[in-house]
């Protein structure tokens, strides 16, 4: 059976997601540069909401068939928080959301043979526990590994969840993909069953 759609990120979280709800997908990695394209949207004054949008169909645009672009940004204050370069950045991100809400805006977008043909972004609340300086170096130096890819410098998955004092939206949205609703619209359109 041929796969229901492409996967154009190399986001091990969102295949995983995808693959637990029992879809056939085939990875294709697109190659954007995504902070060119970030600088670019926020010098000519675009939204969290419309970088994460446009990194994602850029993404999907990249592959024929039923493709699947996905992107993330972290929104706090009004700034886009990167994924972190370094243990200190990482440390430095987290300090900075520390007793602080922050959003999360996961973008999707399918293109069918090259035009789009549905998108949803989902955000989420988050809000940090005050931290210590010193309990941020230790967690930092603990899950770099993990962390480094992760915006914000923590994954609520594992450890990163003692991070938090509040949560508020979709589980699946902070983890990269808002996959409820890319569900409902592949059902609703005859891709998958349900």
């Amino acid at each position: 059976m041929p796969p229901v759609l492409t996967l154009a990120s190399g986001s091990a979280t969102r295949r995983q997601m995808l693959e637990a709800a029992g879809l056939e997908i085939a990875v294709a990695a697109a190659r954007v540069d995504e902070e060119s394209v970030k600088a670019a949207l926020l010098a000519e004054g675009a939204t969290p909401r419309d970088v994460a949008d446009a990194l994602a169909e850029m993404k999907a645009a990249k592959t024929g068939g039923l493709v699947l672009g996905a992107d993330q940004v972290l929104e706090a204050g009004g700034a886009l928080i990167s994924k972190p370069e370094s243990p200190a950045e990482a440390v430095t991100q987290i300090l900075s959301l520390s007793g602080q809400t922050h959003r999360l805006l996961s973008a999707a977008v399918l293109f069918r043979d090259g035009a789009p043909v549905w998108r949803h972004v989902g955000v989420a609340r988050l809000t940090m526990r005050t931290l210590s300086p010193a309990f941020v170096e230790a967690y930092v130096a603990r899950t770099w590994d993990e962390i480094r890819h992760s915006v914000g410098g923590y994954q609520i998955e594992a450890e990163g969840i003692r991070l938090m004092a509040r949560i508020e939206g979709d589980h699946f949205t902070i983890l990269g993909l808002p996959l409820l609703e890319l569900l409902n619209y592949l059902v609703i359109s005859g891709e998958i069953e349900g």
